[in-house]
């Protein structure tokens, strides 16, 4: 895949995660193993564009007051340090690429069947499962080279815990912090970017802009829900058979 053409396709995945509070990094995943890259590269690669993409899109949504800090401290305390542990480990290529994509696949489904959570009323959740819940999000995190919101997301909205939108608002935070976390992990496991990262890094940014504009004006309930289980479904798919 050319050079212009890669930049491109990232902007296009970024643009449309941005949509529903994701950075991409399924995404960013899934373009970099159509273009051939070394399993070592995408990883590292694809939590250096999550932090540039979810960091825009945490200044944006906290410049609108969509964020709540409230619900979001207890997920993301616990998931900060299984982040960095996720990050230091290794998996080979065949096994990484397979257990990434059957994760998204697991996501994409209950995103695919919790209609109920478009409608009513989303309840409280207490300490123990908000810290088994980020840590496990912030560990696959890590370990998968994904900010960890395609898993977080899936989890609050099936288990009643928020609404839809408001899953996407919490999204860009953890995946920010969360990735700075594992892209902090891989680099002492001796994994880098891939070369030419500078040019990705602008793709992916410009993609977050539009994205992160269109999901705070224009993005309902169901439509949300609905984008995201399409999104994990087409990357965890990609990827499992890649």
């Amino acid at each position: 895949m050319e050079t212009i053409a890669l930049v491109a396709a990232l902007a296009a995945v970024s643009l449309l995660y941005a949509t529903v509070g994701q950075a991409g990094g399924t995404g960013f995943l899934a373009v970099m193993a159509v273009a051939g890259f070394p399993a070592a590269e995408m990883r590292p690669t694809a939590l250096l564009l999550n932090v540039v993409a979810a960091g825009y899109a945490t200044w944006r949504l906290h410049r609108a007051g969509a964020i709540d800090r409230s619900l979001l401290r207890p997920l993301l305390l616990p998931s900060l340090p299984a982040a960095f542990l996720g990050g230091l480990v290794v998996l080979e290529g065949g096994a990484y690429l397979a257990l990434t994509g059957m994760l998204l696949l697991l996501a994409a489904g209950l995103m695919a069947f919790r209609r109920t959570a478009d409608r009513g009323s989303p309840h409280p959740f207490g300490v123990l499962p908000a810290t088994l819940a980020g840590a496990g999000a912030g560990f696959l995190s890590g370990l998968t080279g994904i900010g960890g919101g395609v898993f977080l997301a899936p989890l609050l909205i099936a288990m009643n815990w928020t609404r839809p939108r408001q899953a996407a608002s919490l999204s860009a935070s953890f995946i920010l912090l969360n990735s700075v976390l594992g892209l902090a992990g891989v680099l002492l496991a001796g994994q880098g970017p891939a070369p030419g990262t500078a040019l990705y890094v602008a793709g992916a940014l410009a993609g977050a802009v539009g994205g992160t504009a269109i999901g705070l004006r224009w993005m309902s309930e169901p439509a949300t829900r609905r984008v995201l289980a399409a999104i994990l479904c087409a990357a965890g798919a990609r990827l499992l058979f890649h």
